[in-house]
């Protein structure tokens, strides 16, 4: 959307509905197989064009260093790759909870790049756009092309894919996980035999798992609570290396009920599968 010259634009959520880990490479990072989708529920972006070539983004997020903050590395390097000298003004609406496993940070990121290359007249493509999100992290390339996708590699190399659409009810269970102290942790599956996207498609939902669920279960005991309780009344799994847990429904009511179900118990919502972001929606409009 558009008001008086500013972009409003939406940084939704992602959920892993399966995630495996292959290998581990001589650099450290974890080769993965995984389905990415995004949900009608995220972040909200304000963009607003500056004069005096300043960028600005409030609020403040506390224990991020302005210097860490993924919206302004996104657009410090989209100034970078162009040589543009514009700046904004950037206002965050945050919903998305840190360290859930939702990419809160990389569709923040993402929206950053596609919002302020419409902005300031740029006209990047979304090739050159993802190549400058990859620099910034693992999966801020889904979030710029905006399709549900099959990832490899580390999560860059996608392959789009049309997913069910089901409900999801997501519980965050009130830590925040630490992405590094899973992929550290020596009891980690690290040797799950690659699988082609065709097999992990035809295999359907109900052979989808997160290898790093266990582990995740062990190190943070709040984890495995929420995913106890949730397993009991629905398919339930971890996305990303965590804290969120989801659960999916078939119906809009079903996720209702479950939602209402915990209700003060812990922080969750309810949200729709999709396979294109609104991101690219809003800004097709």
């Amino acid at each position: 959307m558009s008001d008086a010259g500013r972009l409003i634009l939406p940084a939704p959520a992602k959920l892993n509905r399966m995630l495996h880990i292959t290998g581990r490479r001589p650099d450290g990072y974890h080769e993965l197989q995984t389905l990415f989708q995004f949900l009608d529920h995220g972040d909200t972006l304000t963009l607003a064009p500056r004069d005096d070539g300043e960028l600005r983004l409030t609020p403040t997020l506390s224990g991020v260093a302005p210097a860490d903050n993924l919206i302004l590395r996104a657009a410090a390097a989209l100034r970078e790759a162009t040589g543009s000298r514009q700046g904004a003004d950037i206002h965050l609406d945050k919903r998305l909870p840190m360290g859930g496993g939702l990419g809160g940070g990389s569709s923040d990121a993402a929206t950053a790049l596609l919002g302020l290359n419409r902005l300031w007249g740029l006209h990047l493509s979304i090739e050159v756009l993802a190549e400058l999100g990859l620099r910034l992290g693992a999966d801020v390339p889904v979030f710029v092309r905006g399709h549900a996708a099959w990832a490899e590699g580390i999560g860059e190399r996608l392959t789009p894919v049309a997913l069910d659409t089901p409900w999801f009810v997501v519980v965050h269970p009130g830590v925040s996980v630490s992405t590094p102290a899973v992929f550290q942790a020596p009891e980690l599956t690290r040797g799950t035999p690659p699988i082609t996207m065709a097999r992990a498609l035809q295999g359907g939902t109900a052979s989808w798992r997160n290898d790093c669920e266990l582990t995740v279960r062990e190190l943070y005991p709040e984890v495995a609570g929420a995913l106890d309780w949730l397993s009991d009344r629905a398919p339930a799994m971890l996305t990303g290396t965590g804290a969120c847990v989801f659960a999916r429904l078939d119906h809009e009511a079903d996720a209702t009920a479950l939602l209402d179900d915990i209700s003060g118990r812990w922080t969750s919502f309810k949200a729709q599968g999709l396979n294109r972001s609104p991101l690219h929606d809003a800004l097709d409009r």
